[in-house]
């Protein structure tokens, strides 16, 4: 897997208490942040604020995309929504790599709400992973053609949004209901809005490619050091994209868990001016491109903390032709998803043999 790199300074923090790049870098995981910001917009009584927030937002039509060629839709009081970090270097995003003309989704998170919205499970989809990719058609009709063993993200980078989703539900047999896509730069903004994030660490944290130095104790990493932290792959675990994936869970539940309590809702200004930045950060799907339908999203989600959501990677093996690259371990990872299209728990077994959710890297990081 790619090596990632950063310009600008050096990160460091030295544990206060209480309290760039090569042309491959990549984006972020944005699943939690997302559905957490959309809580945060959504909790606080103030929806009248959101109508000037309309523009904003622009919304991906991904059923017309496309069609009808799609898992049949379970109305069982249940929610899956895809949500990716895109990883364009166009616009903003140029500080952080070679703009290529094409984007590419860092990582895949299938969130499925269970009925009654009290819990939620969460299926990392490795963005190396080798899927047979499926014949597309981009929102623009541009069409793209299937392809064996080909890189999952690279479903973003050849048909974009509906693309990313077919693949997904091709891999999956479940229909998404929605779809949510977050830029890194975006997503670096909104934690400076919100204050910034307080974690602990277990264990040093000293990682050159994404310039974050982070001795054991407790931080509050501003958006630049939440970047590279959640980058951070070379000294965390056994250097993969995998062990990567487990940091960022962990810092997203720190994120989840705090996000309720910045202290926004007593300063109109401040929820302003984070509802701006989230609504800018995010390209939904047309169904959720206004205030309206995300603060009903968001209502729904109100409840869920970070105890409720129960977080795995999709069961994966390296492939024997290339240790760079995983495949699905094919009878687990049914089971995790027909346990999702169940509406079930997510059964331990399914991931007692994956290469992802092992080692250390997920307890590097707790929140306070």
């Amino acid at each position: 897997m790619a090596d990632e790199s950063s310009s600008g300074s050096r990160i460091r923090s030295r544990g206060t208490r209480r309290k760039q790049p090569t042309a491959r870098h990549r984006a972020l995981t944005v699943a939690g942040w997302s559905v957490a910001g959309l809580v945060l917009v959504g909790g606080s009584g103030l929806g009248y604020v959101y109508f000037k927030l309309n523009g904003n937002l622009q919304g991906v039509d991904i059923n017309s995309a496309l069609g009808t060629d799609r898992p049949k839709n379970i109305d069982n009081g249940s929610m899956d929504i895809l949500v990716l970090g895109s990883d364009s270097r166009s616009g903003a995003n140029a500080e952080y790599g070679r703009d290529e003309g094409v984007a590419r989704s860092d990582t895949a998170m299938v969130v499925h709400v269970y009925q009654g919205h009290k819990k939620a499970g969460v299926v990392s989809v490795p963005r190396d992973t080798l899927v047979d990719r499926p014949a597309c058609t981009d929102g623009n009709g541009k069409p793209a053609a299937g392809e064996k063993r080909a890189m999952f993200n690279t479903a973003y980078e050849v048909g974009g949004p509906a693309c990313a989703v077919k693949t997904v539900e091709k891999m999956s047999g479940i229909r998404m209901d929605h779809y949510i896509e977050v830029d890194f730069t975006g997503f670096k903004k909104l934690i400076d809005k919100l204050g910034g994030v307080e974690i602990t660490t277990t264990k040093a944290i000293d990682d050159s490619k994404s310039h974050l130095d982070l001795e054991p104790g407790t931080h509050k990493l501003n958006g630049e050091q939440s970047l590279g932290l959640v980058r951070t792959r070379k000294s965390v675990g056994d250097g993969s994209d995998l062990g990567r994936i487990q940091l960022q869970q962990a810092f997203m539940k720190a994120f989840i868990d705090q996000v309720k309590h910045v202290g926004v809702f007593s300063n109109p200004k401040k929820l302003f001016d984070v509802a701006d930045t989230a609504t800018k950060a995010i390209t939904p799907d047309s169904e959720l491109d206004s205030v309206n339908e995300l603060m009903d999203l968001a209502r729904g989600l109100g409840g869920l903390g970070a105890k409720d959501v129960h977080m795995i990677t999709m069961p994966v093996e390296y492939d024997p032709a290339d240790p760079n690259r995983v495949v699905p371990i094919k009878a687990a990872a049914q089971q995790v998803w027909t346990a999702i299209k169940q509406d079930k728990p997510i059964p331990a077994s399914a991931v007692k043999d994956s290469a992802g959710d092992k080692g250390d890297a997920g307890t590097l990081v707790r929140n306070r």
